[in-house]
């Protein structure tokens, strides 16, 4: 039996775009950290976010692997780099020895302030020329395809 020929028109397909463009918004932002000085990566930036809109008790590292969508193993090495920065501090729950909670520092902190800069000029850079309508389209397009992907079980 033959096998058919698949064909697929890339140039009309929404998945080329958005990794595409995803790779585009990955080396920019990496090459504006540099400008800016800060020695981090997109990996880092999101982890002191999420660590700074949940301060306070600090945040449990398998919580952290959830909302940073990173496996424990990668978060935790991840974890050990912004140790050594000093951007992070973390501790041994005092109830289950076997979690750890983590915390900003003074330096997480101040690091974090300066990245929101770089983040404010690298939207300010991807929104130019695109109107709010426009915008608000493709937020709500993307949320779309987010929602089909995750919906979708991947067993070929």
């Amino acid at each position: 039996m033959k096998s058919e020929e698949v064909h697929i028109d890339f140039e009309n397909s929404i998945a080329p775009w958005v990794g595409k463009t995803s790779k585009i918004v990955d080396y920019y932002l990496h090459d504006l950290l540099n400008q800016f000085g800060l020695d981090m990566s997109k990996e880092q930036v999101i982890t002191l976010k999420m660590l700074h809109e949940n301060e306070g008790d600090g945040l449990n590292q398998n919580d952290l692997a959830f909302l940073t969508s990173r496996d424990k193993s990668s978060l935790a090495r991840l974890l050990s780099k912004m140790e050594k920065k000093k951007y992070i501090l973390r501790k041994q729950d005092k109830v289950d020895k076997r979690i750890n909670q983590v915390f900003l520092t003074d330096e997480g902190r101040a690091v974090f302030k300066q990245s929101k800069i770089v983040l404010k000029k690298l939207m300010c850079t991807m929104e130019k020329n695109i109107s709010e309508a426009e915008k608000k389209q493709l937020i709500g397009i993307l949320k779309k395809v987010q929602f089909n992907l995750q919906q979708e079980k991947v067993g070929l």
